[in-house]
């Protein structure tokens, strides 16, 4: 077997807002695999500023694999534990190389196309009638579920765009979340939680920055509205660390990006430990490219999750691939006629 590496920058069609700043390009690593005439890809997305692997020797790591691919899958997979996204990119590379396609990996009525996943529409930040036009929009897209970005602009600018859609929607019509990305102190964070609670919403994803676990605890513990964890999970690795985690937090939900906790298997044993628990989950993707959201759809599905999940980032990008994946109505859909365009 061969493998080589191949860096690819995704181009954003409008600069996006988050609480730590603006994404214009998104850097990801793709992984190609090459055995008896047959090829696998798998897709490395490590997101820098976030991911536990932004790190200087990240393409010396991805060399060495390439190097070492004889060394198999399980073996590769537990020397890369604090390289969560290369580990992704091989689970990948391995089941598109045993796909029919390279891209079928989990086949199931999803990709037949006979039945979709349900996706909530991403509200990015900036100016307040940016934000009004994108919540218009997913509104008319036929989105039931919005999630919003928080942390950035005014909190009353933003408590008022929320009240702007109870006013028109009831939570029976739209479920509302928001993601502050960890924007809010811990001083402040419990009585900004009273505040958005009264705007009936679903959730709210990592109110306080990831690392504070005493003071998360305290928030879990006495707040009005569901708190989902999310950066709080990234570069915990060990199976007993998670369980500790969990326990000592004891959050509502937690939200897992398959690319930043270490793909399939430790996306698995978040959720085996959150459900021992009875904590809620969804999954998320991490602005890969299709080829990564593709192979966390296709592993979402499987899940059988009934909550509406964060899939909906296929459409950002200028130079994304072309794909069978599309949004209609609110849910991620896989249109069997269209063809994969897969080009380096």
């Amino acid at each position: 077997m061969k493998a080589s590496f191949h860096p690819y920058t995704l181009q954003f069609k409008q600069a996006s807002g988050t609480s730590r700043g603006v994404l214009r390009t998104k850097d990801t690593w793709f992984l190609v695999l090459e055995s008896e005439g047959e090829k696998g890809i798998g897709e490395c997305g490590m997101f820098r500023g976030l991911s536990v692997d932004d790190r200087p020797d990240f393409e010396e790591k991805l060399q060495w694999v390439c190097e070492n691919i004889n060394l198999g899958l399980d073996i590769l997979v537990s020397e890369l534990v604090e390289l969560p996204s290369i580990q992704f990119g091989l689970e990948m590379a391995f089941k598109s190389l045993e796909s029919p396609n390279g891209f079928d990996l989990f086949h199931s009525e999803f990709t037949t196309g006979k039945e979709a996943i349900p996706i909530n529409g991403l509200i990015w930040m900036g100016s307040e009638s940016f934000m009004k036009r994108q919540i218009k929009d997913k509104i008319e897209a036929g989105f039931t579920c919005i999630k919003m970005k928080i942390g950035a602009i005014d909190f009353q600018t933003e408590i008022n765009l929320l009240k702007s859609i109870r006013k028109e929607f009831t939570s029976n019509d739209i479920e509302l979340r928001v993601d502050a990305n960890g924007a809010f102190s811990p001083q402040e964070a419990l009585e900004k939680l009273k505040i958005l609670s009264e705007l009936d919403l679903h959730s709210i994803e990592q109110p306080i920055k990831q690392g504070q676990t005493d003071e998360m605890a305290k928030l879990c513990s006495e707040t009005p509205l569901p708190i989902a964890l999310d950066e709080e999970l990234i570069g915990v690795f060990d199976v007993t660390k998670k369980q500790e985690l969990l326990q000592t937090i004891r959050p509502q939900y937690i939200i897992l990006k398959p690319t930043l906790v270490g793909g399939f298997k430790g996306s698995d044993e978040w959720i085996s430990i959150a459900e021992q628990h009875k904590i809620g989950w969804w999954i998320t993707s991490a602005l890969e490219s299709n080829v990564g959201l593709n192979a966390i759809a296709q592993y979402t599905y499987k899940k059988q999750n009934p909550l509406p999940q964060g899939l909906g980032t296929g459409g950002l990008f200028t130079n994304n691939f072309d794909s069978p994946l599309v949004v209609q109505q609110g849910n991620l859909c896989y249109d069997s006629t269209k063809q994969w365009k897969f080009n380096l």
